[in-house]
């Protein structure tokens, strides 16, 4: 029986991000921390300094394709758990303690990720990267379109 490479489709690429998502989770869990919480608090870690709350906001909506509201809600909590704290009126920075949590995740995923991306050409890989970042373009171009 002969298998074929299936063309990469909604479900080809929801299959990745589900299975990398619940990867993420199971290290996440470990530091009882939210998926949501980790993409907030990544933003905050690779900026230079403090960084406006609502260009934080922006970014996580971005990303995660989720209502402001909710990642409001989701800063609340990592301040509540004194992993950002407020530096000034509009802006938050990370805390010793958000960036030593960022720091043991990423940590924790980079042996994974290098498991899993080990021995896929770097032609595959550009290739992959070209063809995720148009759709992901194309996408928002046609959500941004449907919320009007």
């Amino acid at each position: 029986m002969t298998t074929t490479t299936p063309l990469v489709d909604p479900r080809v690429i929801g299959l990745a991000h589900y299975a990398g998502r619940a990867l993420l989770q199971q290290v996440l869990d470990r530091h009882g921390m939210a998926f949501e919480q980790s993409v907030t608090l990544r933003l905050a870690a690779i900026a230079d300094g403090p960084v406006g709350r609502e260009q934080l906001v922006d970014g996580v909506t971005e990303a995660l394709r989720t209502g402001a509201g909710e990642v409001h809600g989701v800063l609340d909590e990592l301040l509540a758990a004194g992993l950002l704290a407020p530096d000034g009126e509009a802006e938050v920075r990370i805390t010793d303690a958000g960036r030593e949590l960022y720091a043991t995740t990423s940590a924790a995923t980079a042996p994974i990720t290098a498991r899993i991306y080990d021995g896929i050409p770097e032609e595959d890989l550009a290739v992959t990267g070209r063809v995720l970042t148009l759709l992901t373009e194309r996408y928002g171009t046609e959500l941004a379109t449907l919320t009007r």
